[in-house]
């Protein structure tokens, strides 16, 4: 089995929780994608059109900043890689993480917790961050039950 490092954006806790259960079925290490300003309530208030995550989601060209951490993807053979769907796809920090690092040759499984949509749009949003990297659509995972954690580590 190849090396696996799960790394997640959770902006409200409900994916970070899933992410931490899917790090222990697939015996992966755990990094989490935080952004420089961490998003308050208000921010992520998808009703108000001047909210920050409105803003950043109707400008697909945003980069929200993150914090740059010494992250060495070498040692892993894929990656693990969940965020809340906002808008029908991911948010632009999972932009702004896949081009802050080298993805050259990865596999890149995604997962994501939702209210109600799936993936849509978000492989070919997030492909011309990570070009040298296969990005595959896992699972939407907003229970995240031990059988649904098992079959998505199953399927690498």
């Amino acid at each position: 089995m190849s090396k696996i490092l799960v790394v997640y954006f959770s902006a409200s806790g409900v994916t970070k929780k899933v992410a931490e259960k899917l790090a222990v079925v697939a015996n992966a290490d755990i990094h989490e994608i935080k952004p420089t300003v961490p998003y308050t309530k208000a921010d992520l208030n998808w009703m108000d059109k001047k909210s920050r995550s409105s803003v950043e989601m109707n400008d697909k060209a945003f980069r929200p900043e993150i914090v740059k951490e010494d992250l060495n993807l070498s040692s892993y053979d894929t990656i693990l890689l969940g965020f809340p769907i906002w808008w029908y796809v991911a948010p632009t920090i999972i932009n702004t993480f896949l081009e802050n690092y080298d993805f050259s040759g990865k596999r890149i499984v995604l997962f994501a917790t939702s209210g109600g949509s799936g993936f849509g749009n978000t492989i070919k949003e997030l492909k011309p961050s990570v070009a040298d990297a296969e990005i595959i659509e896992g699972k939407i995972l907003n229970r995240a039950s031990d059988d649904q954690l098992k079959d998505l580590v199953a399927s690498l």
